[in-house]
């Protein structure tokens, strides 16, 4: 019998995090939550663990069952260019849509400049956390938009906080990259090797 994680009303990242803590004791397992980004993060998290996964929707609510597979195997890693340093991947940290600090157009180009300039230089991060108005970077209208998709295509991973995206009302103009939770965020932080805020 399927072991029953109800998640239903918690902010992000509660739903993975209750739902992590049950697959270290069973097999089988039954989360309910009640929105898309849960079901996505929950989901993304269990399959990267080596889960079976299969989503029903009833009306406004999610049953996410989760199981077991025979052999479970390790998280993939992106298979960019990104450098893997002996402690972990090279990990970039960009807080807002714009570079530096005083003029915003001043701001706008400079990270317009880097962007572009990323895909040209070696090595390429392997992932890049895109969080407060950061996320706007991978949004529709974007001027680096083009850039993101290019490094995305390279095997860079882009994650945008998903709570960040409903804050600015911006989780369905995502163009590049993928939703992403606190509890993701934090974990790849700490297993990077080297982190770079830009």
């Amino acid at each position: 019998m399927a072991e029953i994680v109800d998640a239903r009303g918690l902010p992000c990242p509660q739903p993975v995090i209750l739902t992590r803590k049950a697959m270290q004791e069973t097999d089988h397992i039954v989360t309910l939550v009640d929105s898309e980004n849960s079901v996505a993060n929950v989901s993304r998290m269990a399959q990267q663990a080596g889960w079976l996964v299969h989503v029903t929707r009833q009306e406004n609510e999610f049953q996410i069952e989760l199981t077991r597979a025979p052999q479970t195997s390790p998280p993939e890693q992106p298979s960019g260019e990104g450098v893997q340093g002996a402690a972990g991947p090279l990990v970039l940290v960009v807080a807002a849509d714009m570079m530096g600090r005083g003029d915003p157009e001043l701001g706008s180009i400079l990270i317009r400049g880097f962007f572009h300039a990323l895909g040209e230089v070696r090595p390429v991060p392997q992932t890049v956390i895109l969080f407060n108005t950061g996320v706007k970077l991978a949004c529709e209208g974007s001027a680096v938009l083009e850039d993101l998709c290019a490094l995305e295509a390279q095997g860079v991973q882009l994650l945008a906080c998903g709570t960040c995206l409903n804050y600015f009302g911006l989780t369905d103009k995502l163009a590049v990259g993928q939703v992403s939770n606190m509890y993701t965020i934090a974990e790849t932080l700490l297993n990077a090797g080297k982190v770079i805020h830009l």
